[in-house]
């Protein structure tokens, strides 16, 4: 009998237990909270944190996010205005700011983002197909770098910014804004994380670069050629005036040293019998060593002057 009162006792405790536990619940710091009874909601939204009470067994407790959720569409092919099909990959912050509502409209969050799919996705495409792309990659008319290398390419991007891309994404964020007010969400921010060309599109640009940049690298070694040419030129009129001005000074000097020569062979011709003999004996053997070789054959008359001085050197 004690130990009958013994388990009816401790399945009582159980009981009681588990009725506590399906009576209170907590509720986070980061998340809110709907409780419904048969599917249906009951009372109003709980989103500041702390001990709730409910009805045990028939009411339930469902949690909702109450930080800031993201959005992250994939990648669509969107033509711009001026008719040139790119890829925007779009992402975006949103964040459950009426639970009550947001249950009864998607009751978990896996609903809520495929609607904001059709929204974003629907407001994106349709505010980049009402504007050009350059609307939609810049937000300001900054003044580009005017190189030299660049120079032929500013045309293409001085094209006026009357909307930009930052006004483009307020836009989108305000039109999606005013479709979701009856869904309990607000979306808070809505960027472009990518925009680019399609592939076909894409392999066009490039060619068009790598042609621009042939051009401009061939305008670059023509304007090297060029000036090659002239320092060249330059090189060769400075060397040739050098060797001239050289020719010239080597002439004069030599010139002064045969006149100073003949003077001093002039000076010693008209001293002695014995000076006139020396002049005449160097001069011979100037013209034996300016007229003669190993390879020289000479017939010379027993008078000649050359046939003395060989015939005295023998």
């Amino acid at each position: 009998m004690k130990n009958f009162k013994y388990i009816l006792i401790i399945i009582l405790a159980i009981l009681a237990l588990i009725t506590l536990s399906q009576t209170i619940y907590v509720v986070p710091e980061t998340q809110q909270s709907v409780v419904t009874q048969f599917g249906r909601p009951v009372g109003e939204a709980v989103s500041t944190p702390g001990l709730r009470a409910k009805v045990p067994f028939i009411q339930r407790v469902h949690f909702f996010e109450k930080r800031f959720l993201e959005w992250d569409g994939d990648p669509n092919q969107i033509p711009t205005r001026d008719k040139k099909f790119i890829f925007v990959d779009t992402y975006a912050r949103w964040q459950i700011t009426d639970p009550l509502q947001f249950f009864k409209r998607f009751t978990n969050e896996r609903g809520a983002q495929s609607r904001l799919d059709d929204i974003l996705d629907g407001e994106t495409r349709d505010f980049i197909a009402n504007h050009n792309i350059e609307e939609a990659v810049r937000s300001t008319n900054r003044k580009p770098d005017t190189s030299a290398t660049t120079v032929d390419f500013i045309e293409d991007s001085l094209m006026n910014i009357v909307v930009g891309r930052e006004n483009i994404q307020q836009m989108i964020l305000q039109s999606a804004n005013k479709r979701a007010q009856d869904l309990g969400i607000e979306i808070l921010d809505v960027r472009f994380k990518r925009i680019n060309y399609v592939e076909e599109v894409r392999n066009q640009v490039y060619e068009r670069m790598r042609s621009e940049r042939f051009r401009i690298a061939d305008k670059f070694r023509s304007e090297g050629q060029g000036n090659a040419s002239r320092i060249n030129g330059e090189k060769e009129r400075e060397l040739k005036s050098i060797q001239s001005e050289a020719f010239r000074t080597a002439q004069e000097i030599m010139g002064e040293a045969d006149a100073r020569a003949a003077a001093i062979y002039a000076d010693a011709y008209d001293k002695t019998p014995a000076a006139r003999d020396l002049y005449a004996f160097m001069k011979s053997m100037e013209t034996f060593r300016n007229t003669f070789d190993s390879t020289t054959t000479v017939v010379l008359s027993t008078d000649s002057e050359l046939y003395r001085y060989l015939k005295g050197m023998r």
